[in-house]
């Protein structure tokens, strides 16, 4: 899976760190039926993603990746360069089968087929171990109408299974959530942004949350159809507060209640002189200068006689 990466000497390509249950790490008897990992399409999206089938594609197991930047393993006497830690959980393969049966259903306008010719994909050819996992013929016709000519059976997908299917799972995982004594009611409201004081878990935020979980593996309209299905109301975020108070705006134009003129620069300049003047010069001020000299001319230089 990682041959790409350059790896340090002595690092074992194709080996990985991770914590699964034991189902996952037996192996059979026949050595060409190894537990393998392998790619395949992801239920709710399409893309490709990494699962795990157990010895003899008895079981399938989903794979996620715990990763932080500059982090190796040490095993044995070599270093491992890639630090990730691998958490593997068993999975119900009815998830990834309902993918195809949805994209037949839609292409092949609800006609019956052979399971082996719904799931086939060019791309993930390991895609057809998946009707190998047990149990998955005892509970195709959970999600698919199914008919039956001679000793061969035909499917198509039904919606209506389908959703009932996806309500009992939505049951088991609230009782799950439940009997480990998971809150989901602050998980509920943050994710639409709607704050409270007080949040107690109510048996909605239960079902709520659970087909969050649930919609991980379902395509987004089918996500869309059990919400309607559960029965549960669109979370809606709270009216915004009313802005406050302003006063309102004329369009009027604005008249001046007195004369703004009076405020002039040069009139506060003459203004501001005056009130510094002394009585005496105030005095001095209303007297007659005509044809008398400043007292500065009498201290200024005399002009040079002409030659």
């Amino acid at each position: 899976m990682h041959g790409a990466k350059q790896r340090p000497a002595g690092a074992h390509p194709g080996q990985w760190v991770l914590v699964a249950p034991e189902a996952a790490t037996v192996f059979p008897e026949t050595p060409d039926s190894e537990p393998l990992f392998t790619k395949l399409r992801n239920p709710s999206t399409g893309e490709a993603t990494l699962y795990l089938f157990n010895g003899g594609a008895q079981q399938l197991f989903e794979v996620k990746a715990f990763h932080e930047e500059n982090r190796s393993w040490f095993i044995g006497q070599s270093v491992q360069q890639d630090g990730r830690l691998l958490f593997v959980t068993p999975m119900d393969p009815l998830f990834l089968i309902l993918y195809y049966l949805i994209k037949a259903d839609k292409e092949q306008q609800g006609k019956f087929q052979p399971l082996d010719q719904v799931v086939l994909d060019s791309d993930y050819p390991n895609c057809l171990l998946l009707l190998k996992c047990a149990d998955v013929k005892q509970c195709i016709h959970h999600i698919t109408e199914v008919k039956e000519i001679g000793s061969q059976k035909f499917h198509k997908y039904s919606q209506e299974k389908t959703l009932k299917w996806l309500k009992k799972k939505v049951s088991q995982t609230v009782k799950a959530l439940k009997s480990n004594n998971i809150i989901v009611g602050e998980r509920v409201y943050a994710a639409t942004f709607i704050s409270s004081k007080q949040i107690t878990d109510t048996e909605e935020d239960y079902v709520r949350y659970a087909h969050g979980l649930i919609s991980e593996y379902i395509p987004e309209d089918l996500s869309k159809e059990l919400l309607k299905y559960l029965g549960l109301p669109e979370l809606k975020s709270p009216a915004a507060e009313p802005p406050l108070k302003k006063r309102k705006l004329s369009d009027a134009p604005v008249e001046p209640e007195e004369d703004y003129t009076k405020f002039n620069s040069s009139n506060l300049k003459t203004k501001k002189a005056n009130s510094k003047m002394s009585a005496a010069q105030k005095a001095l001020a209303k007297v007659d200068k005509t044809g008398m000299k400043s007292i500065s001319a009498f201290f200024s230089s005399k002009p040079k006689a002409s030659k």
